[in-house]
């Protein structure tokens, strides 16, 4: 049952210079240009969250709709809320999602501000303890501090983890929170798995000195899913993992009473009493809105590419999903390669491995030159295919190689011959799997392929990492003869990983940053700088209003004209600002400073339409 490795691993100095590196790329990697471009769409829904405001104004009517009051102040904007404008902002704002995130960054902006920088720093300190408890786990139970410091690597580039440690939303915190809650797990298992707990009937004598174990397992459990409700996935595979390899009845009785108690305490009062209430009502609304769309206009709707969840249909969503979970594969089932130099490529990968397994053969008889001889008759092959097809970027290089990598994570699997090991990377696999193969059941379930994106399978990332990690630490293992081509292909995949995570920082990385033209620095928070450096007693700033054509009832608001622009940049206002505001329900995109003496008219943002409304 205990997956503890035989000794615990000291970090020599080397590799202790190595981890701080790695830790100090990493941090590099999430700071720079982390305020370069403004907050978009799900930030938005997370910052007036975060202030207990509700968009489009449900719980500010004495604020903007008080009849015969066309005037607003900031003051008025950032009166004192209760627990209930925050429970309304969650449940109208964000769809009864992300309570706990929602929370801890209102308390981190009471303290370091409003700033883009300050919202997004707490998803960078979650992306970097990611990478430090990744580290820890492979080396503990991979028995390799060299496994650890590759898999740490990994992470430290993953393109996934920088692009989201630059967003305000829950996702770095529920993948830390999950695989924090994952350490937690194994940890008890370790204990349980003792000589002097493993022989003792008693559960409760069993799991003595092991409850604060348990109530940091339960509280990661309860956080994880407050974080994202698709958390919940990690704890299935924690689970289907006990009922494969764990008998003794001391971690059922341990893990079950850690859930229930977070279950009752933290989960039941949110999804029953809280907001949280509405979540499955609005998931059931959405589900029901996306198939409608799936059916009726898949291409033009606004909200992407929405296909009917047909088998075809949701293998193609799945391949870049799953393809872009592995550091090595990222990219392939999305480049512009062609179908016919796919075909080439995976057909020369083919033949290379074949040489490969006859080599392994004769050299097992002593023929060292026939190795050789192979070498290079594999390079031989490689460069042929390259001469056979045309190549923008390494990506085709890599595709090749796939099935020698695929050959080479065997192997690395063959290597961790103790039971301890072998359990543990069948937790790896089940935590890999579990939320991509719920995603693809929810897909068909609800008729269409929406809900089939990348960050609803991020808490699989950490393991995927791992299981890279694995496959590199191999390398180092392998013949001189092959070790110089893959090592080859790791270069270039570097390469393009270092490329990609450039045109994260441009702004240019539509599947990771929403965008493939970049955004400008903050808007709102731009326009409340001027506002706040030009406006003077007896001024008065005019705020667009577009007028809103709901869909249905659910989008249906008080007023039939927006006022998201005026409750974004009063975010950034002084919060004792008495500064006299109104909307201008005669246009849509700019605001103005109208000078109290003259009259004078001062443009402070244009946003022309959507350009600039992310």
């Amino acid at each position: 049952m205990s997956l503890r490795p035989s000794s615990s691993l000291p970090l020599s100095t080397p590799s202790l210079l190595a981890l701080l590196a790695i830790m100090t790329v990493a941090l590099a990697l999430r700071i720079y240009k982390l305020d370069a471009h403004g907050v978009y769409l799900d930030e938005k829904f997370t910052l007036v969250a975060s202030q207990g405001v509700v968009q489009e104004g449900s719980n500010q009517h004495d604020v903007f709709f008080t009849p015969g009051k066309p005037y607003f102040t900031p003051k008025e904007f950032h009166k004192p809320k209760r627990l209930a404008d925050y429970d309304e902002a969650i449940a109208r704002s964000d769809i009864s999602n992300s309570p706990a995130y929602t929370g801890l960054l209102s308390l981190w902006i009471r303290v370091f501000g409003i700033s883009d920088f300050s919202v997004r720093f707490p998803s960078v300190l979650f992306s970097i303890s990611t990478v430090w408890l990744i580290f820890l786990l492979a080396r503990r139970y991979t028995g390799s501090v060299r496994v650890g410091l590759l898999g740490a690597a990994v992470a430290a580039t993953e393109p996934f983890f920088v692009a989201y440690s630059h967003v305000a939303r829950a996702y770095s915190m529920t993948i830390f929170m999950s695989l924090l809650a994952t350490w937690l797990f194994l940890r008890i298992l370790d204990r349980l798995g003792e000589d002097s707990r493993s022989n003792e009937r008693n559960v409760f004598r069993a799991n003595r000195g092991l409850w604060w174990l348990y109530a940091g397992y339960g509280m990661a459990y309860a956080v994880s899913i407050l974080g994202h409700t698709l958390g919940l996935m990690v704890f299935v595979a924690h689970g289907l993992y006990l009922l494969l390899y764990v008998r003794g009845w001391s971690a059922y009785v341990g893990f079950g009473l850690a859930g229930v108690l977070a279950t009752l305490t933290l989960l039941v009062p949110w999804f029953t009493v809280y907001a949280g209430k509405y979540l499955f009502m609005t998931m059931a609304y959405q589900a029901q809105f996306y198939k409608h769309l799936a059916d009726t206009n898949p291409l033009g709707n606004g909200f992407g590419i929405i296909l009917p969840a047909t088998m075809p249909n949701v293998f193609s969503a799945a391949l870049p999903v799953v393809a872009d979970l592995f550091w090595l594969t990222n990219g392939l089932a999305t480049d512009l390669l062609g179908r016919r130099n796919v075909v080439i490529e995976l057909g020369a990968g083919v033949i290379l491995l074949g040489i490969v397994l006859l080599a392994e053969r004769k050299g097992q008889t002593g023929q060292t030159r026939y190795n050789q001889t192979l070498f290079w008759a594999a390079i031989g092959v490689l460069l042929g295919t390259l001469l056979l097809i045309t190549i923008h970027t390494g990506q085709a290089v890599v595709l090749t190689s796939l099935p020698l990598f695929g050959y080479v994570l065997y192997q690395a699997i063959q290597h961790y011959g103790q039971a301890r090991q072998r359990h543990f990377l069948v937790l790896m696999g089940l935590l890999l799997l579990t939320p991509t193969l719920f995603l693809l059941i929810i897909a068909f379930r609800n008729g269409h392929t929406y809900g089939i994106t990348q960050r609803y399978t991020s808490f699989s990332f950490p393991y995927a990492v791992i299981i890279v990690g694995i496959l590199i630490d191999q390398l180092f293992r392998l013949p001189r003869y092959l070790v110089g081509i893959l090592w080859m292909v790791i270069l270039i995949k570097t390469v393009y990983i270092m490329d990609l995570n450039k045109r994260i920082f441009d702004d240019t990385a539509a599947k990771y940053t929403q965008f493939g033209v970049p955004r400008i620095k903050n808007p709102y928070m731009t326009a409340a700088t001027s506002i706040e450096a030009q406006y003077t007693h007896g001024d008065t700033v005019l705020y667009p209003a577009i007028r809103l054509h709901p869909a249905d009832e659910i989008e249906r608001t008080f007023w039939p004209f927006s006022i998201k622009d005026a409750q974004m940049t009063n975010l950034y206002l002084p919060h004792d600002a008495t500064y006299y505001q109104r909307m201008d329900t005669t246009q849509t995109d700019r605001i103005w400073l109208v000078k109290g003496h003259t009259g004078q008219r001062v443009l402070i943002f244009d946003f022309k339409g959507n350009t600039y409304r992310y």
